[in-house]
């Protein structure tokens, strides 16, 4: 009898430890690894043979597919002529700016040789992109989708849809992107875009089942325009904003400015027949448009009639819009608490940045400032330069936190901020063109839009219940955007214009969010297979 209640006891115990074995293994975030290869490819995707940028042969680049938690090895081997860098345009990168992608923060990538990329999408859910950062690769290509879903046991909060379609849309020239970056060297704009590609040609088809809901995860990886997108007879559910979840409004069509991304769902509840999906540039004198076709499996009727008319050149209209986008307070993010816990609305701000942007002469040549600086990079990056605390590279005093009158001059523009503040940006738009703004490494809530110049009453219009978190922000021509960032990611981060001559000429800056404690809670090491150059050459990591 002592016997088998010893045996009992043993089997028992082996069984506790296999199923905590069992429970460790399942809760690990698991790695997915990847290998690409950059290199120049001859495609016609406006009807004109031109040189573009394919990733592993493929244009646009391949879709990263992953999951909240997921962790990322990427080795990338670029085979071009030139440096090159990829940057994740939305993934938070927490505590980790050493894999950001950008010329600030990493080292380019020679010809024929590699790096390998090491991050996480931690706690997050949604729709996100990449593409080069470097030079004015963006305009070859280059680009992609980075969708990440939840973890099996976090619910969304809409019905599993029947299936996902990305549309990656964007502006793009027939000129070879050193020409168009030659032209902007020598001082000069570069001249309107040729035209519009969804997934990288100027027509696709998307098939679905009548009856059925999918997804269209719809991006703006263009250079320059906002556009506006619509498909015929159909209605759209917007469900996702770079990650937030929103409250579930119906929309004729959505504005999609440079650098954003959103979700909706489609019920193909129309009859059996084929429909337009349209894109059209907004707030230029010239229209651009693309269209495309959702395509019934069970439809024997072609696409047929107008395009479905978009809205005319209204700011108001856009903005009226943009504040119907509202984050869904009840929803979970990437884990089970709801989105709205943190109440934004009730912290106090700690400082109040107003970045007002400008279009100057500097020695004759076209750039573009931010509060009377205009970015250069410098020949080392800053962040290795502020980890080897090697001087003369940058300045935390080489800009202002507020506008102010006098020419314009070049530095390479860092802010100097406090990890755990709580901070108030304002980026003012005096000028009569559409603007775009993204930060890297951290999402924002979007509090007010309004036309003319921010004062601190308009603090009395800000939405401080459940504006949307989001990573890129659109400013209207002579109007504001007002955004809160809690600093709680610590490096040096990218503040740039996502319009891209802009961006390649000055409007950009980095916020340096410092803690003079050292901890890995913090920020992570810098990585063993660091890039060097500049004056970070021969340092030990």
């Amino acid at each position: 009898m002592e016997k088998k209640v010893l045996v009992h006891l043993i089997c028992g115990l082996l069984l506790s430890v296999v199923l905590s074995s069992v429970c460790v293994v399942k809760g690990d975030d698991p790695y997915k690894f990847y290998t690409w290869t950059v290199t120049y490819g001859t495609i016609s995707p406006l009807g004109v043979p031109q040189q573009v940028i394919l990733i592993n042969g493929q244009f646009p680049g391949p879709s990263l597919e992953l999951v909240t938690n997921d962790n990322i090895i990427l080795n990338l081997i670029n085979k071009l002529d030139q440096p090159f860098l990829l940057t994740w345009n939305g993934v938070k990168q927490r505590k980790n700016s050493w894999q950001d992608g950008v010329f600030g923060t990493n080292c380019p990538i020679p010809p024929n040789t590699n790096f390998t990329y090491k991050f996480q999408s931690k706690d997050q859910i949604g729709s996100f992109t990449y593409f080069p950062s470097l030079q004015f690769h963006k305009a070859a290509g280059g680009f992609g989708a980075l969708n990440i879903y939840q973890r099996p046991r976090i619910p969304i909060p809409y019905p599993y849809p029947d299936g996902d379609f990305t549309l990656l849309i964007g502006d793009w020239y027939k000129t070879n992107h050193k020409a168009l970056q030659a032209t902007l060297d020598s001082g000069k704009t570069l001249p309107f875009p040729d035209g519009i590609l969804i997934n990288g040609q100027p027509t696709t088809t998307f098939t679905g089942d009548q009856g059925k809901t999918y997804k269209f995860r719809v991006s703006n990886v263009g250079l320059s325009t906002s556009f506006n997108f619509r498909i015929q007879g159909h209605k759209m559910k917007l469900i996702e904003v770079e990650g937030s979840h929103t409250m579930q409004n119906e929309y004729d069509s959505l504005d999609v400015h440079v650098g954003q991304s959103v979700a909706v769902l489609v019920t193909l509840n129309q009859a059996p027949k084929d429909y337009y999906i349209v894109a059209s540039t907004r707030f230029t004198k010239t229209v651009l448009t693309s269209s495309s076709v959702l395509h019934y499996s069970n439809s024997h009727t072609p696409v047929s009639g107008p395009l479905p008319a978009g809205p005319t050149y209204q700011i108001h209209w856009s903005m009226l819009q943009a504040r119907t986008y509202r984050w869904n307070l009840t929803a979970n993010a990437a884990r089970p608490n709801p989105q709205g816990s943190y109440h934004y609305g009730r912290v106090p701000i700690t400082k109040t940045i107003v970045l007002e942007n400008s279009a100057p002469l500097v020695n004759g040549k076209q750039r573009f400032a931010v509060n009377r600086v205009s970015y250069v990079n410098p020949d080392t990056p800053l962040k290795l330069a502020d980890h080897f605390n090697i001087p003369g590279v940058f300045s935390v005093d080489s800009i202002q936190i507020l506008p102010s009158e006098g020419p314009a001059t070049v530095a390479s523009s860092v802010v100097p901020l406090s990890l755990h503040d709580f901070i108030e940006v304002v980026f003012q738009n005096n000028e009569n063109i559409m603007q775009s703004w993204h930060l890297d490494g951290y999402d924002f809530w979007v509090v007010g839009y309004g036309s003319g110049q921010w004062t601190e009453a308009k603090r009395n219009t800000y939405n401080l219940v459940d504006a949307l978190t989001r990573h890129t922000a659109q400013v209207y021509p002579k109007s504001w955007t007002s955004i809160l960032v809690s600093l709680d990611n610590q490096g040096m981060w990218n503040l740039r214009s996502a319009i891209w001559e802009r961006q390649y000429l000055g409007q950009q800056l980095y916020m340096r969010v410092w803690n003079s404690v050292h901890s890995l809670a913090n920020e992570y090491d810098i990585p063993s297979n660091v890039l060097l150059c500049g004056k970070a050459v021969g340092r030990h990591p």
